[in-house]
């Protein structure tokens, strides 16, 4: 005789349940994402944390559905109890891993532990909801999997396009994961209290109600702390108060501010926590990069990157300069430029001038798709530790942009510190040299920064064989920093931080991705 016979014979109890599936394959994912996302923010190197959270997860999903097997039996109970737990420590995955990290300074073994545990929770549901699923129907068991399935990877597809679709625009990281905790405990609770309440006891319905009712207080209690532990948790990562924050599909932006013993205040901006610029001595570097390569033709200049305005606010110092065009990916950098005075005030108001053109678009996309062609191009993009950033320190990238310089014009790129990241630097010296650029590396000092070194280039082709001269125009404005002495002192190099014997780095082979990612892993 049967001990678990069909709960009923109607269609409704199998849609609810693989309703329920489907719910609880989207919220899964939705934690894999949130791990992923998070720990790209924090850390970087997002193949790495990628790697690291979905081979964690996947291998303790095949414990979990181990570990599932004895609990068939009383799999309703058993599977209100896996979401309960799941929809507690996913919903407050991302809040315990920021706060670790900003609190305690533990963020990879963190992301392991509760990856793990996640990957474990996870496997434990599709044997009991396939046990469950048996128990309405009866059905032969690979058409029973194929129905399952089905449905898992439908709201697979569904979570995978609401993170960062619907979740991070309109909750952000922290929220976004509770939210989802939510959905992931109402879930277990329609499965147990609804479709199998006539085959659980009262008093375990109740126990199983007062369970999910605390999770939700605690997800819901946690919700409404959210943005106060997280203000608390980001001042934790900054010396200095915080004035703007916010997370945008790109990045997240910070911009801190302190007053200093002569009353100027040190203004600092961080995109993914690291260090953009000191409004301090940030005109030392945006000098060092600009004003070499505007001396020669100037009537057209483009910016890639740069989104803070402080590169462009030097361009605009020249009177013949005709028009400037900016390209940086994140509106809301180009946006806080334009709109936050502190920064406004420092760019000058440069967003302002009618000779720019402001452009929010992926600088390789964008390059693809241009026809124009400028007198100078000037790189001011973050380092490249990141696979999205690579891509711009590549050979085919600075191929495109040889291709939007007239003859003669100049290229201008940062290029990292030759005395923290030598090999990063030379690197792109070689991949410049590699697109077919004649290359003049120079190096200066940041207080903020350190040593900092940046590339002039222009096409081999139009020097016969010569470097570009590292030099000022005669009618360059007055400067701060930057003079003749101070340029052909920056073309010396020490015997530790000459050239390298380094790859160019490619699309198919970012050999800047792992120098930087190695050399910066001894500061």
């Amino acid at each position: 005789m049967n001990a678990h016979p069909p709960v009923v014979t109607s269609r409704l109890p199998r849609f609810l349940l693989l309703f329920a599936v489907f719910l609880c394959a989207a919220c899964g994912l939705v934690y894999e994402l949130a791990l992923t996302a998070l720990g790209s923010y924090l850390i970087g190197n997002s193949v790495l944390q990628t790697s690291i959270v979905l081979s964690v997860m996947v291998f303790a999903m095949g414990l979990g559905s181990l570990a599932a097997k004895p609990l068939r039996h009383r799999a309703a109970g058993a599977f209100a109890l896996v979401e309960g737990l799941l929809a507690l420590f996913g919903g407050l995955s991302v809040l315990i891993l920021y706060a670790a990290y900003a609190w305690l300074r533990i963020y990879t073994p963190g992301v392991v532990v509760l990856a793990c545990l996640l990957g474990v929770l996870i496997g434990a549901e599709i044997p009991l909801l396939m046990t469950l699923l048996q128990r309405i129907r009866k059905q032969e068991a690979g058409s029973a999997v194929a129905d399952m399935f089905a449905v898992d990877y439908i709201g697979a597809l569904i979570g995978g396009l609401c993170f960062p679709l619907l979740l991070l625009p309109t909750f952000g990281q922290i929220k976004g994961a509770l939210v989802v905790g939510c959905v992931n405990a109402l879930a277990g609770m329609v499965v147990v209290l609804w479709i199998f309440r006539k085959q659980t006891r009262r008093i375990v319905q109740t126990g199983l109600l007062a369970g999910m009712a605390a999770v939700l207080t605690v997800l819901g209690g946690a919700y409404v702390l959210a943005d106060d532990i997280e203000v608390s948790a980001r001042q934790q990562l900054y010396r200095d108060p915080v004035v703007h924050a916010e997370r945008t599909p790109y990045q997240q932006i910070v911009v801190t501010e302190s007053p200093t013993l002569t009353g100027d205040g040190d203004m600092r901006l961080f995109l993914n926590g690291d260090l953009q610029f000191s409004s301090v001595d940030e005109y030392r570097y945006h000098e060092a990069l600009v004003h070499p390569a505007l001396s020669g033709k100037r009537s057209s200049v483009l910016i890639l990157g740069g989104g803070d305005a402080l590169a462009l606010r030097e361009v605009l110092r020249y009177d013949d300069v005709e028009q400037v065009t900016l390209v940086d990916l994140d509106p809301a950098m180009t946006d806080l430029a334009r709109d936050f005075e502190p920064l406004r005030d420092l760019n000058d108001d440069a967003l302002s001038d009618p000779r720019v053109t402001a452009v929010n678009a992926d600088a390789f996309n964008w390059l693809r798709d241009n026809r124009r062609r400028f007198d100078s191009v000037i790189i001011d993009f973050p380092d490249p530790d990141t696979a999205a950033l690579a891509k711009l320190y590549s050979v085919e990238f600075y191929s495109m942009v040889s291709g939007a310089l007239t003859p003669h014009g100049n290229l201008v790129v940062q290029s990292g510190s030759p005395f923290f990241a030598p090999k990063t630097f030379w690197a792109i010296d070689a991949t410049l040299r590699e697109a077919g650029f004649a290359t003049t590396p120079y190096n200066v000092d940041v207080p903020s920064f350190g040593n900092w070194g940046f590339e002039l280039a222009r096409p081999a082709s139009e020097t016969d064989g010569a470097t570009p001269r590292l030099r000022l125009a005669p009618d360059a404005p007055d400067l701060r920093f930057i003079d003749e002495r101070v340029l052909r002192a920056a073309e010396v190099f020490p015997l530790d931080r000459r050239s390298r014997d380094v790859r160019a780095s490619t699309l198919m082979d970012p050999t800047v991705l792992e120098y930087q990612r190695h050399e910066w892993n001894a500061y």
